[in-house]
């Protein structure tokens, strides 16, 4: 492995350092932000330089697809030097691997440091958070991880199930949001740009016959918006986040799916005229402080799809973002390859990106799918560990590159995997060397 040049200056202009203990969602939404815990205010700590340029790297991004703007954030002219590699990083699932039950995973800690720069090379690899998890904002996730982890973390790390659902904004006006606590996930969608998001709770309040067996609690009617639903029409729907109210929600669902052109309070005959639906992620089981996987998002999907059988005897057509799907490969890609760009000047993402997941049928799946497709522009490799879903002593529905047991036996498997790449090239340099001598 090449000896590390010199660090670049400690803080990246037009960041702004926010407090874990009191930074707000409206602060870290104002621009690029990194969230510090309190002992590292004065002084930045090894995960600052990570954090600032992901952070910078997806405002970028985010820039690209919106095109040129006034305030838009200018790349450096010569990158700066910096003792991070480029040739490798990590994408990390965060329940099951880092965190569980809402508590640090004990290994995980120890391996940030690693990657931050404490290790017996003295490299700092890149690393960005690729989750399934719904119904927050990568903001508030921010806050969640940083707080738990206790280290410098940006909203630019991380990539939710629902994030590529930004893209379609502009697509749909009236929306059906569904899933989460409270308001949040209209939150997120208006955040996203969505223009008219309307939530379970509306309907209810507009009808509260909608579900005989559900009656709004009183913080729930305030945060429901009053409106006249036999005027509207919903195009699209989409589940953000885990469902709070199984049979309340999918009777809403499949309300609007029969519906014709998304009115509620029609049916229609041929049941092709509802609107389209979206999930944010598919997993069917996911791994909390409970001994036992518990039911997630892919569980109400299969739920939703037998009782549409069941009702029109025709199969319901619905579209899953998150993992294992490809799009969501792709954003981690295209995020790290402008993370390339701006801190080596290579517009093109590093060689080789170790996943480090628990689920098989998600993380797993996902990232063998995606790097054996013609999608991948590098190499995409896959770690189990055995500390969320997967289990020892079982089988995996979907084998990995590597099985581990900890998130820290993950990443010392992923350095010292590139170290002795690195260590075969020299030789074989040195064997092709000494050839053209012995020639000469």
């Amino acid at each position: 492995m090449s000896s590390p040049t010199l660090l670049s200056p400690p803080t990246k202009p037009g960041i702004r350092r926010l407090s874990s203990n009191s930074a707000t969602f409206e602060e870290l939404a104002l621009g690029p932000s990194v969230v510090v815990p309190p002992e590292h205010m004065t002084k930045p700590s090894d995960a600052h330089e990570t954090a600032a340029a992901l952070e910078l790297a997806k405002h970028r991004l985010a820039e690209k697809e919106k095109g040129p703007s006034d305030g838009q954030i200018t790349p450096p002219s010569t990158p700066p030097k910096t003792n991070f590699t480029d040739q490798y990083a990590f994408a990390f699932d965060i329940d099951g691997v880092l965190i569980r039950g809402g508590k640090p995973i004990p290994q995980a800690v120890e391996a940030m440091k690693v990657l931050n720069g404490q290790n017996e090379y003295g490299v700092k690899v890149p690393y960005i958070f690729v989750t399934n998890g719904g119904g927050k904002t990568e903001q508030e996730r921010c806050l969640d991880l940083s707080r738990q982890l206790e280290m410098e973390i940006s909203p630019g790390q991380f990539i939710c199930g629902h994030t590529p659902m930004r893209e379609m904004a502009q697509k749909y006006d009236t929306v059906l949001v569904v899933g989460g606590e409270g308001d949040k996930c209209r939150t997120v969608a208006e955040g996203y740009g969505f223009r008219d998001v309307v939530t379970p709770g509306d309907i209810i309040k507009d009808n509260k016959d909608t579900t005989p067996f559900r009656k709004l609690t009183d913080d729930e009617t305030n945060h429901s918006r009053a409106r006249n639903f036999g005027e509207a029409e919903i195009e699209a729907i989409f589940v953000f986040a885990d469902s709070r109210d199984w049979a309340g929600d999918q009777q809403i669902i499949l309300d609007v799916l029969m519906s014709k052109h998304g009115r509620l309070g029609t049916r229609s005959e041929s049941f092709d005229e509802g609107p389209p639906i979206f999930f944010s992620h598919n997993d069917i089981v996911w791994s909390t402080s409970h001994q036992l996987t518990r039911l997630g998002m892919g569980a109400l999907r299969t739920s939703l799809e037998a009782m549409y059988k069941a009702m029109t005897g025709k199969d319901l057509i619905s579209t899953a973002f998150g993992k294992p799907q490809i799009g969501t490969f792709q954003f981690a890609t295209r995020l790290l390859q402008q993370w390339r760009k701006d801190t080596h000047g290579i517009n093109a993402p590093p060689r080789t990106v170790y996943f480090v997941g628990d689920t098989p049928e998600s993380d797993i799946r996902g990232t063998n799918e995606f790097n054996a497709s013609d999608q991948c522009e590098n190499q995409w490799y896959s770690i189990l560990v055995r500390t969320g879903v997967f289990q020892k002593g079982t089988k995996p529905a979907f084998q990995p590159n590597a099985t581990v047991d900890n998130v820290l036996d993950a990443v010392k498997h992923g350095i010292q995997r590139e170290v002795d790449k690195n260590t075969k090239t020299i030789v074989q340099q040195l064997s092709e060397q000494q050839e053209v001598i012995a020639e000469e």
